[in-house]
């Protein structure tokens, strides 16, 4: 799977200018998407936990690498139609920038990861292993701390998703010289072409040099996976700054997208002669859904959907946290007390709103406080 949240953009507390030059409405249909993919990743994390593989009664729970590819084009999207302006206009250097999105990730990712190792710790004092304690190298935790194990390093344990974010930090370091070089794209309908046609020659790059398919590459590799999604996503940013495609177009777009989904999900995968034969539509449909979504003004906001996708970023970083702890107990309970298939089902069940909650508690009580401190001292 699993960024972005990124997933990171998901928590980006700036909003962008909408087509019409006013500020964005959030509560709209990007931000639904937004909450219903974090969902979407938590299921296919948590689904290794489950009474039955998931994917047995459908295909779309083992997608969750298509939510984390949303995240990673939506991060590029949000980027641009948020700080595009200020980038030409030269209110905001490239340094600056890089340090500010990294402060709005870094702190709550440092945070977590602090969790679980305190975790694991006093885990091992009780003379017991976290749940797939193999997953806990402690020589990983280095350069999972310096968000560098995106990079190329060795990264299959600890803090899972995070990789997603060592990635994002290397696209916002990039990000000034992809929007200024969309920028000078006169041509608006060539530009969601250009970030298709480089994410088709990234997939033949993976092919090539990695021997799998962009969706299938090792987390150490993932700014590989992650660029050419970035770039699409602002390609798309830039081409709804320039108020392109029209309102029916991208009304257009946006179902024609939902429905191109939802057509490919039932299929199998690995059955195809190629998995690019399914990741190629599937990732269309979801450049078409940005696109559409982004360009149609938000005229019934719902707080629910606001608030939903302003958690997607702290449960995006905190379930993996919360998952250790809760399987843990879960399946020593199971091993040690004879308990029915339904109840088993229950206590899977109950492991999402627990999860909800958690993440609830990180973004009121420890991210949101440091972003409240940290932010105003960087714009200074």
């Amino acid at each position: 799977m699993t960024a972005p949240l990124t997933p990171s953009a998901s928590a980006s507390p700036e909003t962008a200018p909408s087509p019409a030059g006013k500020e964005a409405v959030r509560g709209g249909a990007l931000d639904f998407l937004r909450f219903l993919a974090s969902l979407l990743i938590v299921v296919y994390h948590y689904g290794a936990e489950s009474p039955m593989r998931i994917e047995r009664f459908a295909q779309v729970f083992s997608r969750g690498f298509l939510a984390t590819d949303f995240f990673l084009m939506l991060s590029g999207y949000v980027l641009g139609r948020a700080y595009g302006g200020s980038v030409l206009k030269g209110h905001i250097s490239t340094p600056r920038f890089w340090v500010r999105r990294a402060a709005r990730v870094w702190p709550g990712h440092l945070a977590v990861l602090a969790m679980l190792a305190v975790l694991v710790l006093i885990l091992n004092s009780f003379g017991t292993d976290a749940h797939k304690p193999s997953r806990f190298a402690w020589d990983q935790l280095p350069t999972q701390a310096l968000l560098i194990h995106a990079w190329g390093f060795p990264s299959d344990g600890w803090n899972l998703p995070s990789w997603s974010l060592s990635a994002l930090i290397v696209c916002y370091a990039l990000f000034p010289l992809f929007w200024r070089t969309a920028s000078k794209v006169r041509h608006v309908w060539l530009l969601p072409l250009f970030g298709l046609a480089l994410l088709a020659a990234f997939e033949v790059l993976a092919e090539l040099v990695f021997h799998h398919a962009l969706a299938d590459l090792q987390f150490q590799f993932g700014v590989v996976r992650a660029l050419p999604l970035f770039i699409l996503g602002v390609c798309l940013a830039r081409a709804v700054d320039m108020r392109w495609p029209s309102e029916g177009a991208a009304r257009a777009l946006l179902w024609g997208g939902v429905a191109l989904l939802v057509v490919t999900q039932p299929l199998d995968r690995y059955a195809l002669p190629d998995e690019w034969m399914f990741d190629a539509p599937s990732l269309l449909a979801i450049a078409m859904i940005v696109l559409g979504a982004g360009r149609l003004p938000v005229k019934r906001p719902q707080a629910w959907i606001e608030e939903g996708a302003k958690l997607s970023f702290a449960l995006f970083i905190t379930h993996i946290f919360v998952g250790v702890i809760y399987w843990s107990a879960i399946h020593k309970l199971i091993d040690t007390v004879p308990i029915g298939i339904g109840w088993q089902w229950l206590m899977w069940l109950a492991g999402f709103p627990l999860a909800y909650a958690a993440a609830w508690l990180f973004h009121t009580y420890i991210d949101q406080p440091i972003q409240d401190r940290l932010q105003p001292l960087l714009r200074k």
